[in-house]
């Protein structure tokens, strides 16, 4: 990937904020289990950073995705996991179905508010039963004169708390379980949403909600692009949630080698730094190696993605390799800081905690590895299709 000097000037810009409007105060919003998401969000909106790949007529930058994960690969310089998913799913999980299939009428009523920082976007799509298995949701939107009347529950909805809408994935006829859901945009201050916040191990600054939908009414002008195409749209939310997440990581997981490089220096056993054996320095050295192979796979990815080409393959990869990466570094890293890396303040116990989520949101790997399988055609019934 080919960097201009607009991405290094976004770069800075997205850096300086970090340190001005973001890390002095992630200590306290993870203590409250929450941040000021209208206000976090309003700030980044005055800069444009929520619509930097989106058209100019709904307050985007109408800049390539490249962009976009510009924005994503710096997130990864704040102190916790649990801002820059939230920002995440604002960015690239929540809207780009909305941006490239929704009508006018929709982009103006949700997509510009959420660009410009005036409101804030859930994605609902998991349920209590199951969040990978897309499929299988059960939450119904059935017909009554020119509305849909939605009934069901969401799970793991991150920004549920206060979100002012959600992009919501329900089913909208009887028909074949991938040809009978629709996204639906819903207002969540609609009569008969109620919400219930869920507590976590880890991400603890982003709010978590589970979402209750009894009887909600909205106009059916509100599905994005054609009923029945829900399940496609939100598969291919998904390419670009999965590169978000495999971009975030990358300075986080750098961040983590570098601290723990640091204070294995200073800190001694028998006689010696700990960093001065050669079983952990050539394991830091390993780990460095996996961030990079992360860095250039995602990044070949995206440039792929810009190019017009399916990445189904690549980004399923990436989003694998990132959420095990996240883990191996943040306990290995956790291990060379002794009894330290076990205290709750701790960054790599932070990072410990919030990373884990990685393999599971998203996508689980599980996931991710029989879609690779599949387009490798090395599921039973399949063929090798011989992708790029």
């Amino acid at each position: 990937m080919q960097f201009t000097p607009e991405h290094e000037q976004l770069r800075q810009t997205v850096a300086k904020f970090i340190a001005s409007d973001i890390n002095p105060h992630v200590d306290a919003w993870e203590e409250a289990e929450q941040f000021p998401s209208h206000e976090l969000f309003k700030k980044m909106g005055d800069l444009g950073l929520l619509g930097i790949k989106y058209d100019p007529d709904y307050g985007g930058l109408g800049l390539d995705f490249s962009y976009s994960m510009v924005l994503a690969e710096e997130m990864g310089a704040v102190d916790c996991g649990g801002v820059p998913m939230a920002i995440g799913v604002q960015t690239d999980m929540a809207t780009p179905a909305l941006n490239r299939f929704g009508s006018d009428e929709l982009k103006q009523q949700f997509l510009a508010p959420a660009i410009a920082g005036d409101a804030v976007g859930c994605i609902g799509v998991s349920e209590p039963g199951g969040g990978s298995d897309v499929a299988a949701v059960k939450t119904t939107a059935r017909k009554d004169g020119d509305d849909y009347v939605i009934s069901g529950t969401k799970m793991w909805i991150t920004n549920g708390m206060k979100a002012d809408w959600c992009c919501l994935l329900a089913n909208t006829s009887e028909g074949r379980k991938h040809e009978n859901k629709s996204l639906i945009m819903v207002p969540m201050d609609t009569p008969g949403i109620e919400r219930s916040k869920i507590k976590k191990i880890g991400m603890n600054a982003s709010d978590t909600a589970q979402l209750f939908f009894d009887d909600v009414r909205v106009p059916q002008r509100n599905v994005v692009g054609r009923e029945g195409m829900g399940f496609t749209l939100q598969m291919l939310q998904f390419q670009e949630e999965r590169l978000w997440a495999a971009i975030n990581a990358l300075k986080m997981l750098d961040r983590l080698i570098d601290v723990t490089i640091n204070y294995t220096r200073e800190r001694s056993t028998f006689g010696k730094p700990v960093l001065d054996n050669q079983v952990v320095h050539f394991r830091l050295a390993e780990l460095r190696t996996e961030v990079e192979a992360l860095r250039a796979l995602s990044w070949s990815a995206v440039e792929q993605y810009i190019s017009g080409k399916d990445v189904t393959r690549l980004a399923s990869m990436a989003k694998l390799k990132c959420g095990r990466l996240s883990r191996e570094v943040a306990d290995s890293c956790l291990q060379y800081w002794g009894g330290m890396g076990f205290t709750w303040d701790n960054p790599v116990s932070r990072a410990f905690r919030d990373g884990r989520l990685a393999s599971i949101g998203g996508g689980a790997d599980e996931v991710m590895l029989g879609i690779i399988c599949k387009l490798e055609g090395t599921l039973p019934g399949t063929s090798n299709r011989k992708p790029a």
